[in-house]
C-alpha cells in the first residue's frame, strides 16, 4: 500500500464540515480544524496549546477528565466511537449541544498518544 499525502490528509482535516480536535495525552489541544474555529469561535492561533478546558463546561469537566485519564491509561474510550450528545462553551460564553465520538490515538507498541474528538452541532434537547 502506498502512502497517503500528508498534504491531503492535511487539507482533509481542515476541509472536513465536523469540527476535528485533536489534543495530545494530557489534554493540550494540538489540532482544531476550521470547523472547530466556526463551531467553539476561537481561533486555531488561539485554541492550540490551551487545554481541553477551553470548551467544556465547568460542571462536565471532573467527568470529562475522568474519561480522558482512563482512555489515556487503556488506549480506548468509554463509548468506542459512538457518538455521544453533550454540552460545550463556545468562546463568548454561550452553551451549545454537540454530538461528540471520541478515539484514543495510539502508537504502533498500543501506547495512547492523544485523543481525538469529532463534533458537529445539534439542536438542545425539547423542554
Amino acid at each position: 500500500m502506498s502512502a497517503f499525502p500528508a498534504q491531503l490528509a492535511e487539507r482533509i482535516l481542515m476541509q472536513c464540515a465536523d469540527a476535528v480536535i485533536y489534543a495530545d495525552r494530557t489534554g493540550v489541544i494540538r489540532l482544531w480544524n476550521t470547523a472547530a474555529e466556526v463551531m467553539f469561535g476561537f481561533p486555531a492561533s488561539e485554541a492550540v496549546g490551551q487545554s481541553l478546558d477551553i470548551f467544556i463546561p465547568e460542571r462536565l469537566r471532573p467527568a470529562h477528565w475522568a474519561g480522558f485519564d482512563r482512555a489515556m491509561e487503556s488506549g480506548r474510550t468509554r463509548h468506542s466511537g459512538r457518538p455521544t450528545r453533550t454540552k460545550a462553551l463556545t468562546r463568548s460564553g454561550e452553551t451549545i449541544y454537540v454530538e461528540m465520538s471520541f478515539a484514543a490515538i495510539s502508537d504502533d507498541n498500543g501506547e495512547a498518544l492523544g485523543a481525538l474528538a469529532i463534533a458537529r452541532l445539534v439542536p438542545p434537547p425539547a423542554n
